[in-house]
């Protein structure tokens, strides 16, 4: 069996600036310092950046540090992997081509471990959302992308960074938590048609469920509860970074 770990996180959503929640990116730079020589892949389920869009000649100022940091995890010999979320869709050229990044635009099925395991970030998995699935198709449709960067980065960038502050839903726990259900059916529904595992991101609420036919995990947040999941020897765990200190290992439910 492979000893190393795969390492899963999403919801960071870097570059909103919010009361409280100011240490995330320095945080974020210290989990990688100390835990990630023992990585081999790292999956990033979506909505690291709040909002990213990518013009050919620019990158925002405020992210390059992160990048720096992504980009040191591969010179080490890390796999990265990203999967599209609702904030930060629009992945292009510079993170697959000039750093390496592997680009999803939603879901993925992979073997990793020797598990199957159902990778996706969850936005559009409420039925009754149906706008925002319609939006989704817009916003994520080449040309349009193609003409909203015309704007220049001065104002494209302020702008979608406007638009992008409907996270702030997600820090009030009674609006996502009724939705927590109604994930945990869909991952049902994928572990039925064969997978082992199943990781998703999106409302900001960790949990690691144990179903007698496979796992669901959600990842949380690493804006507001620094957690994030990883796989050793076909393994999953659920855990909380916390600074100078040993990860927190949250507990698995069993459900029926």
């Amino acid at each position: 069996m492979n000893s190393k770990k795969v390492c899963f996180i999403s919801d960071a959503h870097f570059g909103i600036d919010l009361p409280g929640y100011g240490d995330r990116e320095r945080l974020f730079f210290n989990f990688l310092d100390q835990e990630a020589t023992g990585w081999s892949e790292l999956y990033i389920v979506g909505d690291l950046f709040d909002f990213w869009v990518e013009y050919r000649h620019a990158i925002r100022p405020d992210y390059v540090a992160v990048l720096h940091h992504l980009w040191n995890l591969i010179d080490n010999g890390v796999t990265i992997h990203y999967l599209a979320g609702n904030h930060d869709f629009a992945l292009g050229p510079f993170l697959k081509k000039t750093m390496g990044i592997r680009l999803y635009p939603g879901e993925i099925s992979r073997e990793i471990q020797g598990k199957r395991v159902y990778i996706y970030h969850g936005d559009g998995l409420i039925k009754r959302d149906t706008g925002y699935r319609v939006l989704k198709k817009l916003l994520r449709n080449p040309v349009n992308q193609r003409i909203y960067k015309l704007l220049h980065p001065d104002i494209g960038v302020p702008l979608g960074s406007f638009f992008s502050r409907s996270s702030r839903k997600y820090l009030n726990r009674p609006l996502a938590e009724k939705f927590r259900e109604e994930y945990r059916r869909c991952a049902q529904t994928e572990l039925a048609r064969g997978h082992n595992m199943v990781i998703y991101g999106h409302i900001h609420l960790p949990e690691l469920i144990e179903y007698p036919c496979g796992i669901y995990c959600n990842l949380g947040s690493w804006l507001k509860y620094y957690t994030y999941a990883t796989m050793c020897n076909g393994k999953l765990s659920l855990l909380r970074y916390h600074e100078g200190g040993d990860a927190e290992v949250l507990p698995a439910t069993s459900l029926k």
